[in-house]
This record gives structure tokens, sequence and C-alpha cells, in this order.
């Protein structure tokens, strides 16, 4: 009789880690596909809870809000920079994601003179420009981006292998455009004048 129900027991006990090794597997094939169609095609984007349905644009740096230059006139920071700034600047580390902040086509994706290199997006009337970027860039002219997809990187101070970079360090360095430090400059045109980004966002 002990005979008997110690075997049952081990097959019970056999059954049930059978069953545990199962659930673990299963669990966890689901999460890696999940994560897998969460980044293919780049499309790493913000919770379902942050974009809304009522939201028009995302800040491109979730966590980020410090601006260390607004829109409007300056003192020039560095050679070349206008004294009138045509976007916000907000300080970031190199390789800090940054996320489209409305879908559209990405019709720029490149170096540009001031502005380093340059990621620019287009929808009706409106063009953000994302500026001072890794030169590993993520999109290509002519793809279409979701609101909240990523987009880019905050890239390096110092760039190299652009033959029409005319900006410099104080070494003599090739630097990202017109820029003293790794940030993202945001420039956002409605009907091609430039505008205040921070009238397009609800946080601010």
């Amino acid at each position: 009789m002990e005979v008997s129900v110690i075997k049952y027991f081990k097959f019970l006990y056999s059954i049930i880690i059978l069953f545990s090794i199962f659930i673990i597997i299963f669990f966890s094939s689901t999460l890696s596909e999940s994560t897998s169609a969460n980044t293919s095609n780049n499309l790493t984007v913000y919770s379902s809870s942050t974009i809304t349905s009522t939201s028009n644009y995302v800040w491109p740096i979730p966590g980020i809000t410090r601006i260390s230059s607004y829109f409007g006139k300056r003192k020039s920071p560095t050679a070349f920079a206008s004294s009138f700034h045509k976007g916000i600047d907000i300080p970031a580390s190199p390789g800090t994601n940054i996320f489209a902040s409305m879908s559209g086509t990405v019709v720029t994706a490149g170096f540009s003179g001031s502005g380093g290199c340059t990621v620019t997006i287009k929808k009706d009337n409106i063009l953000i420009s994302y500026c001072h970027v890794s030169p590993n860039f993520i999109v290509t002219p002519g793809q279409y981006v979701e609101k909240g997809q990523l987009i880019a990187q905050v890239g390096p101070k110092n760039v190299y292998g652009f033959a029409n970079n005319k900006y410099r360090d104080s070494n003599g360095n090739p630097t990202n455009g017109a820029t003293t430090g790794p940030h993202l400059h945001l420039a956002i045109k409605e009907n091609n004048v430039y505008k205040n980004p921070l009238d397009y966002f609800d946080d601010f």
C-alpha cells in the first residue's frame, strides 16, 4: 500500500514538473514574439497610455524636458549659429532615443548644415526637424513613420566623414553642425514658417 502511494506521488510530482516547464516555455515564447513585434522595423513606441487619440504630438525624448535654449532671440552660442533660435534645444546624452512627435514621411535623413545630422518628417503642412542626431541613421527618406516610433538617437558632439561640414570645435575637430555639446534641436515649420515647438505639446 505504501509503495503504491509513493509511486502515485512520484507520478503526480512528475506531472507538475512537466506542466511547469511547459508553462515557462509557452510564456517565454509569447514574450519573445511580443518583443519582436514591438521592435521590428524600428517600431519601438511609447506605451499606449502615453499616446492617446487626443494627443496630436508626443514629446520626442520621454522623461527629459529640460530646455537649454528656447525659441526666439538669443546670443549665438558658437560660430555660425543663429542669433534667432528657430527651435528648442533639449540636452541629452549621446545614444538617447528620439521618437517621432507625429506620424509622417521622412524627407531628410542626412547631414544638413548647422543642424548637423538631421531627420525631418513631413505631414501635410507641418515639417518637424530633429537635429544633431547620431550619424547612424535609423530611418531613410521616403519611409513612413508612426507617431511615437523610434527614429533617431542623440548624436555625439563630434562627427566625421561629412565632406560638406564646415563646423569645428576649439581643437579643430568636426562637430555635429553648430553645436557645443550633445542635444536634440527640435524645429517645427508650419506653412514654411518656423514656429515655437512648445506650442505643439500639451505638457507645456
